[in-house]
């Protein structure tokens, strides 16, 4: 990032609409499809302008059947397109998991290796914004568990922008995730294309003496709470793995050989989330670096609440993170 294009703001629902323009404008075979993508601009506004510039040959309004979206994505990208399908809410993503698990995910294996898939399947997750069970809900987990699929989670404009250019010129499919409370959230973006290799994390904050690995919105609660934790003497380390699948366990081991602690937080349900993963896979490559167990937060076992009150309880904040993070310790917060 050079010092010009480093001041220039963009919240992330720009820099998701610039990445798109920059790769259709890139690569002709590149298109995008999705309910209300193009007269509408999609529900979130990323697609907006797209239509106009590109025509509806390349920007698609499908009908409400994710099953068939996803499917037209796979046998576009099978025949030498390189499809971007939204899926508006990852709630929905459960319609199209046959074309999803047995067919994207398994195309390359079944060919022998021979076939190229350059699927990108866009979607947006999260709670937050009061829209209840159904369109609140991070299900990440799900797809990392499938062998064939690449998932990466943004957690701001730069990583959106960065991580959206390396997933569609990839030539496996990979699954983007959004948060959309992180959409108005503004910070620097070059104007340039630039891709965020997939598999490798970040260090959001560096830190002494505690291990903090976080993802999407999570990422600025585990900021927050390494501010708070600076009054108990914690001089935590915030990690962004960025991309799930593949994950770079090099930078978080790393890291957790410097600090001999280390803690998982999600917005997922914590029972069987990717935390888990996480903190396995540290255990078994750091066992001896390891001060105490790995700890994990996320939300608990229940579906999303409507009720503001209760969704403002159930999503991980700074404080639970804070508090764990000295539970951990042995220290009263």
């Amino acid at each position: 990032m050079t010092a010009a294009t480093a001041q220039r703001q963009l919240p992330t629902v720009m820099a998701i609409n610039e990445a798109l323009r920059q790769l259709m404008r890139e690569d002709p075979t590149v298109f995008l499809a999705g309910e209300d993508v193009a007269l509408y601009g999609s529900v979130f506004g990323f697609s907006r302008g797209l239509l106009d510039e590109f025509g509806p040959e390349r920007v698609v309004d499908t009908p409400i059947s994710e099953a068939a979206l996803v499917g037209l994505g796979v046998g576009a990208a099978a025949t030498g397109l390189r499809p971007i399908i939204d899926i508006m809410f990852m709630d929905f993503m459960g319609v199209a998991m046959d074309q999803l698990v047995n067919q994207a995910a398994k195309m390359r294996y079944m060919f022998g290796g021979k076939a190229r898939l350059p699927l990108t399947i866009h979607t947006m997750a999260g709670a937050g914004l009061n829209l209840a069970a159904q369109h609140s809900q991070s299900l990440e987990a799900w797809f990392c568990h499938v062998p064939g699929l690449k998932v990466v989670m943004a957690s701001g404009p730069y990583e959106a922008k960065g991580l959206l250019i390396a997933a569609v010129r990839d030539d496996s499919p990979v699954i983007v995730i959004n948060h959309k409370a992180l959409l108005g959230l503004a910070g620097p973006v070059p104007e340039e294309m630039y891709e965020i290799p997939l598999g490798e994390a970040a260090v959001a904050r560096p830190g002494t003496n505690f291990t903090i690995i976080a993802t999407g919105r999570m990422v600025h609660e585990s900021l927050a709470a390494a501010e708070k934790l600076l009054e108990h003497g914690i001089d935590a380390e915030v990690i962004d793995p960025r991309t799930l699948v593949p994950l770079d366990t090099a930078t978080l081991v790393a890291s957790l050989r410097k600090t001999h602690r280390a803690l998982v937080v999600h917005e997922a349900v914590r029972f069987g989330g990717f935390g888990a993963e996480i903190a396995a896979q540290l255990q078994e490559a750091a066992f001896d670096h390891l001060d105490a167990p790995v700890g994990r937060v996320g939300a608990p076992f229940s579906p999303v609440p409507f009720s503001p009150a209760l969704e403002a309880h159930y999503v991980p904040n700074a404080d639970r993170i804070a508090a764990e993070v000295l539970r951990l310790l042995g220290r009263a917060a």
